[in-house]
């Protein structure tokens, strides 16, 4: 397929996903579907460009001066094929099956600047996010916002019970692979650049025998700190596909306990697998939503980790779709959850034993203000700085925290390189 041919296609793709209200992946697949002649680089050239559209949704639809499925799929273009904004024009004007020729506005659009727009449209944020954003980032909340408008590489945690980073990394070096930045558990494929194809980890050899999992370097950094170590007994409250769980049983070198829990059984589902792929022995996976089998193993845990629902704001790189999604009564939902989930760790955690609670969001009120009810409400536990926890865990300087605080640390794409996380880790008083 040629370049306008790829445009019309995300223009009827996104008209699926913005008007129909369709997910995204499954508008991809079903167009998929029922075009077949398109080769497996024409459909990843098409989802790159729809990913893209709507990662930029806010600032295309400002210099293209509309949003609609056309003028984003139009004026992401550029950026998502990695040609000249003539080229696009060239492209919408003869080519077979290519879009109608582009309007002098949209030719204008193409090339247009967004200096002069309100900083919300800068960031690509929703503007009723906007004050949130800034109360998290201050000065520096466009730029972070704009980190989330870019693609996202691939990371990979590797499994220590099977594998070396040296050996990840030599399996996967066609792929451009490299280490983390961070994590010393990490490995990092690049972001595709234009139409290059995004490669099927999943398929390589080193996937399929367990020496490696597909984990953000962020989520990495969240289940190294919180600390899990041999002989121990650990509690992933949320453990949901149990990326975290299996990172946290490599640390424990497969000796202690973990139990994996989670109140959606259809989460767990996946952890399974993943399970008997990693190698890991000391992992025993809780009934789905059994909260009385939950309950009554009491305050034995050394560790409870809370990866709690969010509403997945640090994410937006991944699932651009749901930035524009998110609204008000969605976040208070998922604090009242937050707040329910910490009560019953509080009550699982034993006397010395730490609580971590991370959640894949960016916004205070769900990380600040979360955690700052609960310890109100639970004066036995206390913060622990992340600094000395991270030179202990990951054995490098702690970076600065992107929210500019000391005790507890969120990770974003702009200041580390990851996705959005925040990390809180408590200490419970010892009777």
């Amino acid at each position: 397929m040629k370049p306008g041919a790829r445009i019309a296609a995300a223009i009827e793709v996104l008209e699926t996903i913005l008007n129909r209200h369709q997910p995204v992946g499954i508008a991809l697949a079903d167009w998929g579907k029922a075009h077949r002649f398109a080769g497996s680089g024409d459909r990843n050239a098409i989802g790159g460009l729809v990913y893209d559209a709507l990662r930029r949704r806010s600032s295309i639809g400002w210099s293209m001066g509309a949003d609609t499925p056309r003028a984003l799929a139009i004026g992401a273009a550029p950026a998502a094929f990695k040609i000249e904004p003539d080229a696009v024009a060239a492209a919408c004007d003869g080519e077979a099956h290519a879009p109608e020729k582009l309007s002098e506005r949209e030719r204008a659009g193409l090339g247009g600047a967004i200096d002069d727009a309100p900083p919300h449209i800068q960031a690509d944020v929703p503007e009723w996010l906007w004050p949130s954003f800034t109360v998290a980032f201050a000065d520096t909340a466009t730029a972070q916002g704009r980190k989330f408008a870019e693609r996202a590489p691939a990371d990979l945690r590797v499994n220590t019970l099977k594998a070396t980073p040296e050996k990840v990394l030599k399996a996967l070096a066609e792929f451009g692979a490299e280490p983390c930045a961070h994590s010393p558990l990490g490995v990092r494929v690049p972001p595709p650049v234009g139409t290059a194809r995004t490669p099927n980890l999943e398929a390589e050899a080193a996937f399929q025998a367990g020496w490696c999992e597909i984990q953000d370097e962020g989520s990495q950094l969240a289940a190294l700190m919180a600390g899990a170590g041999p002989r121990m007994q650990v509690l992933d409250l949320c453990a949901g596909a149990g990326g975290k769980t299996l990172a946290m049983a490599a640390g424990m070198q497969n000796t202690g306990q973990i139990y994996a829990y989670d109140e959606d059984r259809n989460r767990l589902k996946p952890i399974f697998d993943r399970v008997k792929r990693a190698g890991v022995r000391n992992v025993q996976i809780l009934k789905g939503g059994d909260r009385k089998a939950l309950e009554a193993l009491g305050p034995k845990f050394d560790l409870v980790l809370v990866d709690a629902p969010c509403t997945g704001t640090g994410v937006w790189r991944r699932r651009p779709e749901s930035k524009w999604k998110l609204k008000p009564r969605n976040i208070e939902e998922r604090q009242v959850e937050q707040a329910a989930i910490l009560a019953t760790a509080r009550s699982l955690v034993k006397p010395g034993g730490r609580l971590v609670y991370v959640t894949c969001s960016i916004l205070p009120e769900e990380n600040q203000g979360t955690l700052e009810r609960f310890l109100a409400s639970a004066p036995e536990f206390s913060v622990v700085p992340f600094g000395p926890v991270w030179r202990e865990r990951i054995g490098t300087d702690p970076p600065a925290s992107a929210d500019g605080r000391s005790d507890t640390l969120q990770l974003t794409p702009a200041s580390h390189g990851t996705d959005g996380f925040f990390i809180a880790i408590l200490q419970r008083r010892a009777a």
